[in-house]
């Protein structure tokens, strides 16, 4: 089957969901208002809240919301073949990733930028809340770690790909002082924008000549001490101001992100290659080298970001809602970022189905576990030649997805010799998607953290007091580092997929909640669909997952430390979704059947009764 279908037509349902859903959300049950004044004016304090144009927001939300799920979910589900990722992808993401995202900006900007659990604190009780924001806040710390463990691997003895990856802190900050602060009262986009992308470019093609030169052993580091280098920037990052690093440099690392894509784009439609993989293969049934569980339910928590993100409902209850300058913004920043991110997911789904499948396996799974599969590699020793590595076994989806996409940039005209660059390029993309998501998750986990202690320690709820915030993220960089050290991919990522697809279920549980109390009952169905699909598969393949995967790790010699913590977090997670969707359901009871609402309820508001135009964008 040739690509250019596939792509044509994920294109066009993106494009119909956001025109007529997305603006169907908006006008009908969220009912967007811009006489409603943000957080970000309401409770501007220069460091938090802080409004900023829709174009650099929606670059700050796409960065922190687009890391690993995307990129590495579809590659490694194309194991199932073609059909069952993209479906799932495409129809996920319409109905139940972009709404999920765009309610929960949507609710926490009505409250203040509050956090999930502080919403569901607010609209459902104390009982939710205080389960929400534990359970949420181990989900996180999972998600990081999975997010963390991709970037480890992609860095590793990478000299070009760390000098990179360096330069853009820099070079965003610099950005940052530009924009906020060189003309007092006023942002400046153009001239900071079009310095920091020549600047990051330089950094690209600089990276290749450092890479090769005697600087190169300076910059090589082994996996713990990449680790170690992600700890102290995640404990910088998430403690500066947003307008200082964070904000410009996911602004930054979303013209790499949005025109590597465009340009992969172009490439399909240039080359388009032929799928080589079946619409649908053997390993359906289960006994797959790469994922052991059935189509149902390992697709969807091995998809996990491409489709629907738990973690996407930190973000936009995080930082995002401390910078929306008006409410018909969260459309084109909620909405439209989840589905720009669905087609990072496609376009990475038809890069991987675009190799043959030998040459597939062959990277994807050990040596010795390919030898017993009875499949012969087509291209894979001319591939490592030319990007200059050796490929096979490179587990973990990400070196896959770079050979794939240096497969469709080779069919390029002038670009058949540049097949290395186009690979170490490719690996450094990989980085820099995921590294954006890491620093926003370490301060949405800091957020949680300093509303949990605060329960405990009065001060830590003030977000501006020094101590506190070193303290809650210190603790939020030790626990996600340690997960790192001591876990693998093949550990990490079912409990991150898992983890994050019950975070989705308790964040459309609350949307629900909220939706009923501000008087859409009769929308509510809109995040309860999606909240039952996800729920049932997820816990189905999390229950599955600790008697297949985590409780045999724990019986085996040298892993059992490590297999009873996996095992306990994941019965936590199932224990925490249960809790949160029934106090959901009974607050859903109580609110329907005339029971006063919740005190601090946003509840439904005489601004929801005026006339809202919601055009196409």
């Amino acid at each position: 089957m040739n690509t250019l279908s596939l792509l044509i037509g994920a294109l066009c349902i993106f494009a119909l969901g956001y025109r007529y859903y997305a603006a169907f959300l908006a006008a009908r049950v969220l009912v967007l208002n811009d006489s409603r004044p943000t957080p970000a004016h309401t409770c501007s304090d220069g460091q938090n809240y802080m409004a900023s144009p829709k174009i650099v927001l929606f670059g700050h939300h796409f960065a922190a919301i687009a890391g690993a799920g995307p990129l590495i979910g579809p590659t490694l589900a194309a194991q199932f073949g073609f059909a069952p990722g993209f479906i799932w992808i495409v129809l996920g993401a319409v109905m139940a990733g972009c709404v999920h995202d765009f309610t929960i900006l949507v609710a926490s900007v009505r409250h203040k930028g509050r956090s999930l659990p502080a919403i569901a604190l607010t609209e459902i009780g104390p009982f939710a809340g205080t389960v929400s924001m534990i359970a949420v806040l181990f989900i996180l710390l999972v998600t990081l770690a999975g997010l963390g463990i991709v970037v480890v691997n992609a860095l590793s003895y990478s000299p070009w790909g760390v000098f990179t990856i360096g330069m853009t802190a820099p070079i965003a900050m610099l950005m940052g002082l530009w924009m906020f602060k060189s003309t007092p009262g006023k942002i400046r986009i153009t001239g900071p924008s079009i310095v920091g992308v020549v600047l990051l470019f330089s950094a690209v093609f600089t990276g290749h000549i450092v890479a090769n030169s005697h600087f190169a052993p300076w910059l090589s580091f082994s996996g713990h001490q990449i680790t170690g280098l992600l700890m102290a920037y995640g404990l910088i990052a998430s403690s500066l101001p947003v307008w200082l690093l964070l904000e410009p440099r996911d602004y930054l690392a979303t013209y790499v992100k949005l025109g590597t894509i465009a340009f992969l784009c172009i490439g399909i439609f240039t080359v388009h290659p032929q799928l080589e993989f079946p619409m649908v293969s053997n390993y359906i049934h289960g006994g797959g080298p790469i994922i052991h569980g059935q189509l149902f339910p390992f697709l969807f928590i091995t998809i996990a970001c491409g489709a629907i993100s738990g973690f996407h409902s930190l973000i936009a209850s995080g930082t995002t809602p401390k910078m929306l300058d008006k409410e018909t913004d969260a459309r084109f920043i909620g909405y439209g970022a989840m589905a720009a991110e669905a087609l990072v997911a496609v376009m990475a789904l038809i890069a991987a189905c675009s190799l043959h499948p030998g040459d597939y396996y062959a990277i994807n799974v050990p040596p010795a576990v390919f030898a017993n599969l009875g499949m012969h590699t087509v291209d894979l020793a001319r591939l490592s030649s030319e990007v200059g590595e050796n490929l096979a076994g490179r587990t973990g989806g990400g070196v896959s997805l770079a050979i794939g996409m240096a497969h469709i940039f080779r069919g390029l005209p002038h670009m058949d010799k540049l097949v290395g660059y186009w690979y170490h390029y490719a690996v450094m993309f990989e980085a820099l998607f995921i590294l954006t998501t890491l620093d926003g998750g370490t301060r949405a986990a800091r957020y949680i953290m300093q509303e949990l202690l605060g329960k405990a320690y009065q001060p830590f709820s003030n977000p501006k007091w020094i101590p506190g915030i070193l303290i809650s993220t210190s603790l939020i960089v030790g626990s996600w580092g340690y997960l790192i050290f001591t876990g693998s991919i093949s550990t990490i990522w079912p409990l991150f997929g898992a983890g994050n697809q019950l975070l989705a279920t308790i964040a459309l549980a609350i949307g629900t909640v909220y939706l009923v109390n501000d008087g859409k009952l009769k929308y509510a169905w809109v995040t309860a669909i999606p909240m039952v699909f996800v729920g049932i598969t997820t816990l189905a393949a999390a229950v599955e997952s600790i008697g297949s995967i985590f409780w045999p790790l724990a019986h085996h010699p040298g892993t059992e430390l490590q297999g009873y913590l996996d095992a306990i977090l994941m019965a936590l997670f199932i224990l925490g979704v249960i809790l949160v969707v029934a106090a959901a359901f009974r607050r859903c009871w109580l609110t329907v059947h005339g029971a006063p609402l919740p005190q601090e309820s946003f509840g439904a508001s005489d601004l929801d009764k005026s006339p809202v135009k919601i055009g196409c964008c």
